[in-house]
């Protein structure tokens, strides 16, 4: 049985004309202190649910008021909607070009006379989830493990908030349905020049669903992935257990993006694609899936290199896969106008990695070379680790680029792949060289590298698939059907 609890908030100072989020985050509040969750309990979990959506409906509602008051945009100590760009983004080991935030959404005005109240009442509620979660921890969420109130995580709950969503969302585009086109959907962008992005179709909130959901993925994997200090008191790093868990969530990630780019953007006429923000753009979505899947690749080897029986042979092999995603996330993303703080920041984050890539594929290419008895073999091995280190050396200055460009960032401790690299490739580059490196320009030494060999891409992102419509929009079918012999026995007398 759900018990009741007695609330107690302090709200002294709530300002109706600048509290807008305050409100919501009192109604959320309640929420959390009102009742016990427990998941084990159905009964408990689906009157929980109801309850939330009562309530969320309850701020969406004082939210657009206030917006069609102009109170949104008038207050400066409002938050919800606005591009805020944090100044400093701590360490990154997973870069993530910050998180665009929906905007409030009036569905009963877009939607009133066309569904029935309960539905538009639940797809508001579903929304402004969202718009509040978003909103209020957007900046922070990447970077820390910030919990709830009821011990969960703002990431998982975000995320959650956006599976719940999609599956009522995909229910305006039901049968080709007109609906799609009655909202006008807003989100805040990132890495766009324009503040934010309005259209009046569906499939791009959709859109901007999947890469959100994507994105937090992405920072879910940041997260694991950021060293930590052991019980031993030895130097921090990351459990094997943190690794493999990071792996799948790259292939989430990747799987969001890559169904956004093959199953959602076809679905958008040309003239909206030529509109989106290049946040949204089809070159950054598929760099995006690029990333997920060369960084995955990049834990893969950093757990080949701890394991004595993984051979020479399957480290080279990782690290030119790990090349070909880095060229290819390169390619798609050069060329497009990515000129704020983010979007440079994201091409140097590709430069910096793709470097990494090569010093790490020569360096595995040139001891298999240097297995070789011939002379040939020998000077082939010199020169793949002579471009191993020179690829090593710029790998660090693009390090330094991307650290310096707004949002600063840091780098975590060294762990891994890279922290092996940077003590073998020196290392092994100046024992193996006979002659004096000084007559090599970098010029020489890439002319004379050998070609690395080209293996087949071997990680794939997760088949990701669209959910199927929530079964509301089958009632709401089967409720207007009931309701329109009734409508029309009425219009005749």
């Amino acid at each position: 049985m759900i018990r009741r609890r007695h609330v107690c908030r302090d709200v002294e100072g709530f300002d109706l004309l600048d509290g807008v989020e305050g409100h919501v985050r009192l109604c959320l509040s309640e929420i959390n202190q009102t009742f016990d969750r427990s998941v084990d309990d159905l009964i408990n979990r689906r009157a929980l649910v109801n309850y939330e959506e009562r309530v969320v409906v309850r701020a969406s509602t004082v939210l657009l008021q206030y917006k069609d008051m102009g109170c949104l945009v008038s207050t400066p100590k409002d938050t919800v909607g606005n591009r805020r760009r944090p100044s400093n983004i701590g360490e990154v080991s997973v870069y993530v070009p910050g998180l665009r935030i929906p905007k409030p959404v009036d569905f009963s005005h877009s939607l009133g006379d066309h569904l029935s109240k309960s539905l538009v009442e639940r797809l508001s509620a579903l929304r402004t989830r969202i718009v509040v979660i978003a909103g209020q921890e957007g900046p922070t969420i990447t970077r820390t493990r910030r919990r709830t109130q009821h011990g969960g995580s703002t990431l998982a709950d975000l995320l959650q908030a956006l599976e719940d969503y999609l599956p009522v969302l995909l229910g305006l585009m039901k049968d080709g349905s007109q609906l799609q086109h009655k909202v006008q959907f807003v989100w805040v962008n990132q890495e766009d020049d324009a503040k934010e992005t309005t259209m009046s179709n569906a499939w791009y909130e959709v859109l901007s669903v999947l890469h959100l959901m994507a994105m937090l993925s992405l920072s879910q994997a940041n997260l694991l992935l950021l060293p930590r200090t052991s019980t031993d008191g030895h130097q921090p790093k990351v459990s094997e257990e943190s690794r493999r868990a990071s792996v799948d969530i790259f292939l989430k990630a990747a799987g969001h993006l890559d169904c956004a780019v093959r199953h959602v953007l076809p679905q958008l006429p040309n003239e909206l694609k030529r509109n989106l923000p290049v946040d949204l753009a089809e070159g950054v979505l598929r760099a995006l899936c690029l990333q997920a899947l060369g960084q995955g690749v990049d834990i893969q080897l950093g757990m080949a290199i701890d394991s004595t029986k993984a051979t020479l042979a399957v480290k080279r092999r990782l690290a030119c896969e790990m090349v070909k995603y880095w060229q290819q996330a390169q390619d798609n993303i050069m060329n497009l106008p990515l000129l704020n703080g983010w979007g440079e920041k994201h091409k140097l984050f590709v430069k910096w990695k793709y470097a990494e890539a090569k010093a790490a594929a020569y360096y595995y290419h040139g001891l298999i070379l240097d297995e070789g008895n011939t002379e040939k073999f020998h000077g082939m091995a010199v020169a793949a680790l002579q471009a191993a280190d020179e690829y090593f050396k710029e790998s660090k200055k693009a390090c330094e680029a991307f650290n310096a460009a707004p949002p600063l960032s840091r780098n975590p401790p060294l762990w891994g792949t890279m922290k092996y690299l940077s003590e073998k490739i020196p290392k092994d580059t100046s024992s193996k060289v006979r002659i004096n490196r000084d007559l090599y320009s970098y010029q020489k030494i890439m002319e004379t590298a050998p070609t690395l060999p080209d293996f087949a891409l071997a990680l794939k992102p997760d088949e990701y698939q669209l959910p199927s419509v929530d079964p509301s929009w089958n009632m709401e079918q089967t409720n207007r059907g009931a309701t329109a012999p009734n409508q029309l026995r009425n219009d005749r007398k």
